[in-house]
């Protein structure tokens, strides 16, 4: 029955669709699931959507590796996440645990420890807790949060 709430879908064919995913793969990495979930979103039937993610990674537009790299990459330096939420969210994305690793080995240690730094001298200034073992505590959440390790972190909150 028609509802005049929800407009009717327009059903792409597997040209128009694979077309379509080219630009969106064009404007940034994607994972294959991402791609996926689109086109089944673009009303496509599944030896489809196979063959399109097929045809798109033959062509080089979409390649899980860039991917996981990129997004290792970009969530690291933006972002200021740790290994642990970038391993989450690569995970999220249905992206292999071999590119996971691979992504994660990218990340440097050095900068990784200097990124962890500047993320807690950073909170460490608008914290107003005076309390010392609080504060320590409330960073090492936030750290925690932000996806670093327990070891990591506390190393360096000793030097701080």
């Amino acid at each position: 029955m028609y509802d005049e709430e929800k407009p009717f879908k327009k059903i792409l064919t597997p040209l128009q669709a694979k077309l379509k995913a080219e630009s969106f793969c064009a404007y940034q990495e994607r994972s294959q699931q991402e791609i996926r979930d689109k086109l089944y979103s673009w009303g496509l039937h599944e030896a489809d959507v196979e063959n399109v993610i097929c045809e798109l990674i033959s062509d080089n537009f979409l390649s899980e590796e860039r991917f996981a790299m990129a997004y290792a990459s970009g969530k690291f330096k933006l972002k200021g996440w740790g290994k642990q939420k970038i391993k989450q969210g690569l995970k999220f994305k249905k992206v292999s645990p071999v590119l996971i690793k691979q992504a994660l080995a990218a990340i440097e240690y050095d900068a990784y420890s200097e990124k962890l730094m500047e993320i807690l001298k950073k909170k460490d200034s608008l914290l107003k807790e005076k309390d010392p073992y609080i504060r320590k505590n409330k960073l090492l959440q936030y750290a925690l949060g932000k996806g670093y390790e327990s070891a990591e972190i506390l190393s360096l909150l000793k030097e701080m």
